[in-house]
């Protein structure tokens, strides 16, 4: 099964549309294309009980990130600082870049 192409990358600022975090933003930190999926950072943060291992010696509750549907955040546009859909357009030199919808500048640095 080939990797999906996903509308956010790593170290983008999205804005989430969806679920208890409606309205947050922050900065995505792993991205997993082949499940459609992300994680943000401080966001989706759930409760895992773990016994005690090597790694983590004392064992307990432990809150970590869960993994978020991409279908549920938004890009944040540098620019106009709006949550905004975004497209791809071709430069001058060949190369791809995502633009936003709203204000039509280049999000790519």
């Amino acid at each position: 099964m080939a990797a999906k192409k996903l509308h956010v990358k790593k170290d983008d600022m999205v804005m989430v549309i969806a679920g208890k975090d409606n309205g947050k933003t922050g900065k995505v930190s792993k991205v997993f294309p082949d499940k459609g999926r992300l994680t943000v950072e401080n966001l989706n943060v759930v409760k895992r009980h773990s016994k005690p291992n090597r790694v983590n010696q004392e064992g307990g509750i432990v809150e970590k990130e869960a993994p978020m549907n991409a279908s549920n955040v938004l890009l944040l546009c540098a620019a106009c600082s709006k949550p905004t859909r975004t497209g791809t357009r071709q430069l001058e030199d060949g190369t791809k870049a995502r633009f936003c919808k709203k204000c039509n500048e280049i999000v790519d640095k």
